[in-house]
């Protein structure tokens, strides 16, 4: 999918050195997220969408481009080329349009930034959510989940390759310990995550059954 057009806004901490970055996406009509991850100036880009270079100066120095899934490519080979930063793509990530990965990582892998990379198949067999051990935990997970205005939801199982394995994914990630959600679609969840997630899969589990 190519680099969506427009500039995405910095739309402030999510928590301490961590920062989301939002726009509206022409290629989906819809909302996508990104994030950026610093640690003593140093800065690390989830997912980046195309964001304003005075916003990315005042974050830290990039050092590399974490990708949760080839479909989340979007501006990172922009971003490789001018900063000359390695990326890191889920093994056996396919359907990459510019970017090319430096770095294919896999289950358990530690990634720059102090994420840590957890499986999370269902939108895509090598589909990622990505782990930082900071603010209580925080968990960024990619496409399992969006949250518009509507709240924490499933994207329509059209749009997916397995949605009883990203149901699963779910579940899984209800065994870390974390208390902020940041989803690739919509605003992070900054309290009661776990929560939400439970409330999301009863509701989804309510809809199957009517």
């Amino acid at each position: 999918m190519p680099e969506p057009r427009g500039t995405a806004k910095l739309a402030g901490e999510v928590v301490p050195g961590v920062y989301r970055f939002t726009m509206h996406d022409d290629r989906i009509d819809s909302e996508s997220d990104g994030y950026v991850v610093v640690e003593k100036d140093r800065a690390v880009l989830i997912d980046p969408l195309p964001m304003k270079e005075r916003d990315l100066k005042k974050l830290g120095t990039v050092e590399a481009i974490c990708l949760t899934a080839s479909c989340h490519e979007r501006a990172s080979s922009r971003y490789h080329k001018s900063f000359n930063v390695p990326v890191y793509a889920p093994r056996r990530a396919v359907d990459f349009e510019a970017t090319k990965p430096d770095h294919w990582y896999g289950l358990g892998a530690r990634l720059p930034g102090g994420l840590k990379a957890v499986h999370s198949p269902g939108p895509t067999d090598a589909h990622y959510s990505l782990y930082l051990r900071r603010a209580g935990g925080m968990v960024f997970c990619a496409d399992l989940l969006t949250n518009y205005g509507r709240g924490l939801a499933f994207v329509p199982g059209e749009y997916q390759d397995d949605p009883k394995g990203t149901r699963k994914s779910v579940r899984r990630l209800l065994k870390l310990p974390f208390k902020v959600l940041c989803p690739n679609h919509g605003r992070p969840i900054k309290t009661g995550a776990k929560q939400a997630i439970r409330r999301a899969l009863a509701h989804d589990a309510e809809s199957d059954s009517n």
